[in-house]
């Protein structure tokens, strides 16, 4: 197993946990550093891991960071009805 996988379940664990704490402003700071680990994590994890391990961990991360893709898909949205 290569570190790549190890450290996407941290990651997992890590966001889990940071979303159970208390936050003012919803954990949209947070959420944002998550993004920014979180993309490259995502591209190691398919590049040692393989497309189905990438397919897991980005749908798992998506399952943790739901509201960020729901702003984007209203963002997308708006952007493309104008």
């Amino acid at each position: 197993m290569s570190l790549s996988l190890p450290l996407a379940l941290l990651w997992l664990i890590a966001a889990n946990v940071i979303a159970m704490l208390p936050s003012r402003d919803h954990h949209w700071r947070v959420a944002y550093g998550l993004i920014v680990v979180g993309i490259p994590l995502l591209g190691w994890v398919t590049m040692t891991g393989g497309v189905w391990w990438g397919l897991a961990f980005l749908l798992a991360a998506g399952s943790v960071l739901r509201w960020p893709l729901i702003r984007l898909g209203r963002w997308g949205r708006a952007r493309i009805s104008r």
